[in-house]
């Protein structure tokens, strides 16, 4: 049977549109990617073969001379195989999330504006697990109330689906002491995300010699 042949619903790539590509089996990703199939294969039955040529995860890193033992699958076919592992191995590692569980993890995390000449205020966006989703950067300057209001804060950790945050600032100074702007901002951040269901977590302040956890002061 040819995929055109196929129920539209049964269809691999009208399958990924519709329901995301969490609902496909691997031989239908598989065959998303190789497009076509070859005589009296068609293309998910290809997928099939592949997969079960190359079990237990072996299919990630097998070379291209490896995949065109595998018959039907030739040279072109095999390198986009390749290329697409590849690929996602590289966006993996440069995009792996780091684990955030204590203020140090957010001193370590924040290396870069530790010794900076002016007050970054960043906010960590973390998922159920505490792994950062992703990291934003809100004022660069002296830290007020103004610069920092709970829509800047919270509307980009609603759409990043963000289940926590943790929120952080360097004192170029090096002195780490929350003043009493930074307790106000952090007890309004606290309170709104209290309302939204988004858990402050922490705010931090970082220096190139150390770092104070307002929560561990008792401040949120």
């Amino acid at each position: 049977m040819k995929i055109k042949d196929l129920a539209k619903v049964d269809r691999p790539r009208e399958k990924l549109v519709k329901y995301g590509p969490g609902k496909l089996k691997d031989a239908e990703l598989l065959a998303i990617l190789l497009g076509t199939g070859t005589k009296g294969v068609n293309v998910v039955e290809l997928s099939q073969k592949i997969i079960r040529r190359f079990d237990e995860g072996k299919l990630a890193n097998a070379s291209v001379q490896e995949l065109r033992e595998v018959s039907g699958l030739g040279t072109a076919k095999a390198a986009e195989i390749v290329s697409c592992f590849e690929l996602g191995r590289r966006f993996l590692h440069e995009k792996r999330s780091a684990l955030i569980l204590s203020p140090r993890d957010v001193w370590e995390e924040l290396k870069d504006i530790r010794s900076g000449k002016k007050e970054h205020f960043i906010i960590l966006f973390l998922d159920t697990r505490n792994q950062e989703i992703r990291r934003e950067t809100i004022s660069v300057g002296s830290l007020n109330a103004s610069l920092v209001h709970p829509r800047e804060v919270f509307e980009p950790a609603i759409q990043h689906l963000a289940a926590h945050i943790i929120v952080a600032h360097n004192h170029p100074s090096g002195n780490t002491e929350p003043s009493d702007e930074d307790v106000a901002i952090t007890r309004r951040l606290a309170e709104a995300g209290a309302l939204l269901g988004i858990e402050l977590l922490d705010h931090v302040i970082v220096a190139s010699s150390g770092f104070t956890s307002l929560k561990e002061r008792g401040l949120i």
